[in-house]
């Protein structure tokens, strides 16, 4: 079991005026964009011709995933938000166009590359939300140098209003060594936040970020140590900022929360959600609600507090899901 130094509290009128203070804030978010697309179906037998399961189709859906899905959650949260990603030359590429619009999200900074295939997660899944399978259509090789350059031109048309940067890195090849680095240098320059949900692969990139936010296995993999007890997370956040020169961390815990280290302060959360019906997108929520607060003024403290609430709305519905301002509000009282 997992419980440290609990973070400082988070006064509710003080809550309540961060998070009238996000609608004022720009957020831009860089990464891997997909659609998650959801096919519903009953489930009442098993197959003659081999043994999987038979689903009969009732519906079908798709939403913004991946770095799409981070924009959607500072969108959902009130915020402003530039997307920049790329996209294949393809329908699902349109469809992304629409998803995103859609929502009240500007696409302009997706950069199409017909050389790959727009990231698409097909999940198939029954009625009472029990996934069967899932297909992934997906090019996981970096972007050539001409992509790169086109990446770099939509992040610093999207900075000049910046108020804090996601990096949202899914191993799909828009995180490259150099575009990571351009980010963090735009952020140094204008002197706002940027965070990062990383991915162990990648983590050598990321020097010079205001935060990371690994889940508890990324976590585990990149500190090389197993995560049991809060002197073990001590030892891992230590090994991260010693490795891969990182200065913030905020690991979440699944089901015990999340654990915040900021300059020489460490504390823990418990998690917020008495059920979890899906944990799809909850890290895209976490460092969503993250940036969004920290450009609202909010304390690496605050702002892992109402991310903490975010996590708990979005645990409980099923599919790519997201924490609105209304939902936070709700749950602060």
């Amino acid at each position: 079991m997992i419980a440290g130094p609990p973070l400082a509290p988070l006064d509710p009128a003080r809550a309540r005026a961060l998070l009238d203070a996000i609608p004022g804030t720009h957020v831009v978010v860089l990464g891997d964009v997909m659609v998650d697309h959801f096919v519903i179906g009953k489930v009442g037998r098993i197959s003659p011709e081999a043994p999987v399961p038979v689903v009969e189709f009732e519906r079908e859906f798709s939403l913004p995933g991946g770095a799409a899905n981070v924009a959607h959650n500072v969108r959902a949260l009130g915020g402003r938000v530039s997307l920049v990603g790329v996209v294949g030359d393809d329908a699902s590429a349109a469809e992304m166009r629409r998803l995103l619009a859609d929502r009240g999200i500007d696409g302009g900074g997706l950069v199409a590359d017909a050389s790959r295939p727009t990231t698409r997660k097909t999940r198939l899944a029954t009625t009472r939300h029990q996934q069967v399978a899932r297909l992934d259509v997906e090019s996981p090789a970096e972007v050539d140098a001409v992509v790169e350059d086109a990446l770099v031109a939509r992040l610093e048309e999207a900075a000049e209003a910046a108020d804090a940067f996601i990096v949202s890195d899914y191993l799909k090849g828009v995180v490259t060594r150099r575009v990571m680095a351009h980010a963090v240098a735009l952020a140094t320059g204008r002197g706002v936040p940027l965070l990062v949900d990383p991915k162990v692969p990648h983590m050598a990139y990321y020097a010079g970020a205001t935060l990371v936010t690994p889940n508890q296995s990324e976590a585990e993999q990149a500190s090389q140590v197993r995560l049991r007890s809060a002197d073990d997370v001590r030892r891992a956040v230590k090994a991260l900022r010693d490795t891969f020169r990182i200065d913030n961390v905020l690991i979440t815990l699944g089901e015990q929360g999340l654990w915040l280290a900021e300059g020489g302060h460490e504390g823990h959360l418990a998690a917020t959600a008495r059920e979890v019906a899906d944990v799809t997108g909850a890290g895209d929520t976490v460092v969503a609600a993250l940036a969004a607060a920290l450009a609202a003024g909010a304390t690496a403290s605050e702002a892992a507090r109402l991310a903490n609430e975010a996590a708990g709305v979005v645990v409980t519905r099923f599919g790519t899901a997201v924490a609105t301002i209304d939902d936070l509000r709700a749950r602060i009282g």
